[in-house]
């Protein structure tokens, strides 16, 4: 696919680039928020993520991208088809990548029944959105915050529920919708609402690269793609399918990876200490810290997939202070759990110990 720039020649910028991996691994975690000034690869991220992740089976005839290893998911549509003993022929194809546009309204993006067809006709029709078009692929936003707080709270439920369910007049049509968001926003702007801010699992703030090497190899290699997309493309195609390949098999493993209760207390005590309201990002914690455990190839988490996933799940949640940058910063993350992991008594509760208790064990320890 020349005409897409190969996402692992992206110079630079590797919190964003986990985000979206991880969000590839297990779209259940909720999607990424991309806040960044221009010109620094974006839209550009998020299209060659597209690019990068292997072709699913669907049905010939499906608008909804309905998985046929998954009847349970199936869309009104596919099981309707299947009851009237339709025909429901599998073929293979890429991800869907959707361009949602800033201009976009609560129809277009849900989809509408047709009230008249069903009152007079008896007949279910349904128009799909941009809900359905992006059902197991990539749904982009770009300038999320100039789009309407209400568009942005659906397309946010939908991705939390994995469902899209429309209701006119005692009529309802559902259908899957559970997809890799990716929204990204330019701060000088204008901001999200933090209600909405919260709703995104993780967010990654990323600046133009300041050492002159990387900056120098930006310009080689966009100026390489220019003069030949097509060898410039084939030129990182090996590094692509290496990298497409690692992400297959950790949406294999990702389901297997397992976690001890000293691990929810980690995370509990961590998002607590920190003063981050509500649960959602415990949650999205544990949902990043496996699905990198399953890009590692392990099945049980670390300290440190945990530390991974809160930077890049605490930085828009973490009350804003005169040391939130170090707090989210990952060096310091590793050892506040590591201090944290220290206080798990076997049963939730943290056992208070005084410097001395501390400064013994860190001792013995060495």
């Amino acid at each position: 696919m020349p005409s897409i720039f190969p996402f692992t020649a992206i110079v630079g910028q590797e919190r964003m680039k986990r985000a979206l991996v991880l969000n590839a691994i297990d779209p259940r975690i909720g999607g990424v928020l991309i806040r960044g000034e221009r010109g620094t690869a974006k839209s550009t991220a998020a299209r060659a993520l597209s690019a990068l992740l292997p072709e699913i089976e669907v049905f010939a005839e499906s608008p909804f991208n309905d998985d046929p290893q998954s009847p349970s998911t199936w869309s009104d549509w596919a099981k309707d088809r299947r009851a009237a003993g339709g025909e429901l022929k599998v073929i293979r194809h890429r991800i869907p990548f959707v361009d949602l546009p800033v201009s976009a309204t609560e129809d277009r993006v849900v989809g509408t029944l047709d009230i008249e067809a069903a009152i007079k006709k008896g007949e279910k029709h349904f128009e799909p959105g941009v809900l359905a078009a992006a059902n197991r692929g990539l749904l982009y936003i770009d300038e999320v915050n100039l789009l309407d707080d209400h568009v942005v709270d659906l397309l946010l439920d939908s991705a939390a529920m994995g469902v899209n369910v429309v209701e006119r007049e005692g009529i309802s049509f559902s259908h899957p919708a559970r997809f890799i968001l990716v929204g990204t926003m330019n701060p000088e702007e204008g901001e999200l609402r933090p209600q909405l801010l919260d709703r995104f699992a993780l967010s990654v703030e990323i600046h133009g690269l300041s050492a002159p090497a990387e900056r120098m190899a930006v310009m080689e290699r966009n100026l390489e793609n220019d003069a030949g997309p097509e060898a410039f493309y084939a030129k990182w195609l090996p590094k692509e399918h290496e990298l497409s390949d690692e992400i297959a098999q950790a949406r294999s493993l990702v389901e297997h990876v397992t976690y001890t209760r000293q691990d929810l207390f980690t995370i509990a005590a961590l998002t607590s200490s920190l003063r981050v309201d509500g649960h959602r990002a415990d949650l999205v914690i544990l949902k990043a810290a496996r699905a990198h455990a399953a890009l590692q190839r392990r099945t049980r988490i670390t300290e440190t997939d945990i530390a991974v996933a809160a930077e890049l799940a605490l930085p828009h949640r973490v009350k804003r202070g005169p040391f939130q940058q170090a707090e989210v910063n990952l060096a310091n993350l590793e050892d506040r759990i590591e201090q944290l992991s220290g206080e798990w008594d076997g049963e939730g509760e943290t056992q208070p110990r005084t410097g001395e208790e501390q400064a013994a064990e860190k001792k013995s320890k060495a």
